[in-house]
């Protein structure tokens, strides 16, 4: 009976739960996983490896189409309220039509500015459009060459003030420190010179006067308040999170000015050089009327020089005073009524109001 026993057949024992069949997926002896499973193991950490790089591009591409919806949605949101705002869509059309007589008016005027026609002290008429002044010249082609020299003489002030008055603002309020009050120093002493003294000494050693130097002049005269202004705005900007985030990141001083702190006061920038555009076309025709300006030029301020040296408003030659006077008070008005405009439409505060 022990051989029935003996020789009865055994049949293979198979697991009795699924619990048992993963574990023979680990070497017992060992402890490590089997070559099967570490193979399947690596296949996917393999997968997960080529995924994350598209998934971080496709992150990038939705940052990038983020940023430019919002910098479209800024954009016509400028539009929007723009186009809306009465102050700067009159001061820009009015100063607008402005340039384009400076533009046109030369090449549609009968005579050539300041060439001698013969008709003295003509009333305006179909001939003269504007009359003439006691020397016969033609006032119509005076004023669109005044004109014309007066906002080169302002954009070459304004280019240069701002230059001047942005570098040492930026400079003084990122350092600060020292090289802060060294440029401090420097824009007292140039605010406390008197300009048109200043102006008279030099034109004394001068033969002669050109635009560019009376443009040079006046920029470099008026930066002072440009760099205090801009100076405060970078003292405030430059303690912000972004600007330390850009430390962090390595950038130079001169790249996280150009490109962090700079946009971030690019509105104020523009309002700036606005007013020192307007600014600049008033001193110059300041120094005009005084005798100061370049010489040989016709300006806005030389033709009213003219007229008060012959006694024009004494014998009511009007048409020789006023065309200069308007056209020049009309230049920086609209200017300066399109700058409230601009200040209305960049602060949310003003707009809403």
């Amino acid at each position: 009976m022990s051989e029935s026993v003996s020789q009865a057949p055994q049949t293979p024992e198979t697991p009795d739960s699924p619990a048992e069949t993963q574990d023979m997926s680990v070497d017992l002896t060992t402890g490590e996983l089997t070559e099967s499973v570490a193979a399947a193991s690596s296949t996917v950490t393999a997968s997960q490896q080529l995924v994350a790089p598209i998934a971080g591009a496709s992150a990038g591409l939705a940052g990038l189409a983020a940023g430019g919806a919002t910098g479209r949605r800024k954009r016509s949101d400028f539009l929007h309220y723009g186009l809306r705002n009465k102050k700067l869509v009159f001061g820009l059309g009015l100063e607008l039509l402005i340039v384009l007589f400076a533009i046109i008016g030369p090449m549609i005027a009968k005579f050539p500015a300041g060439a001698l026609t013969g008709a003295q002290l003509e009333h305006p008429n179909g001939t003269y459009w504007l009359g003439t002044d006691s020397l016969g010249r033609d006032i119509f082609s005076e004023l669109a060459s005044g004109t014309r020299e007066s906002y080169l003489v302002g954009a070459l002030g304004a280019v240069s003030a701002s230059i001047v008055g942005m570098a040492l603002g930026f400079a003084a309020g990122w350092r600060g420190g020292f090289l802060d009050e060294v440029l401090q120093m420097i824009t007292n002493i140039i605010v406390m010179i008197p300009a048109l003294v200043l102006l008279v000494v030099i034109g004394s050693y001068l033969n002669s006067r050109s635009v560019l130097f009376e443009g040079i002049f006046i920029g470099l005269t008026t930066w002072p308040w440009v760099a205090r202004a801009v100076r405060a705005q970078t003292f405030s900007l430059r303690s912000r999170e972004f600007v330390e985030m850009a430390k962090l990141s390595g950038k130079r001083p001169l790249e996280i000015i150009v490109r962090d702190i700079a946009p971030n006061m690019a509105s104020y920038l523009f309002l700036v050089i606005i007013l020192l555009f307007g600014s600049s076309m008033l001193l110059a025709a300041s120094y005009d009327f005084l005798g100061l300006g370049p010489t040989g030029v016709v300006s806005l301020g030389s033709m009213m020089n003219q007229a008060q040296t012959e006694a024009a408003l004494l014998y009511r030659e009007w048409w020789w005073f006023i065309p200069p006077g308007v056209v020049l008070t009309a230049m920086v008005a609209a200017l300066l009524v399109a700058n409230v405009g601009l200040d209305e439409v960049f602060n949310p505060k003003l707009r809403d109001q």
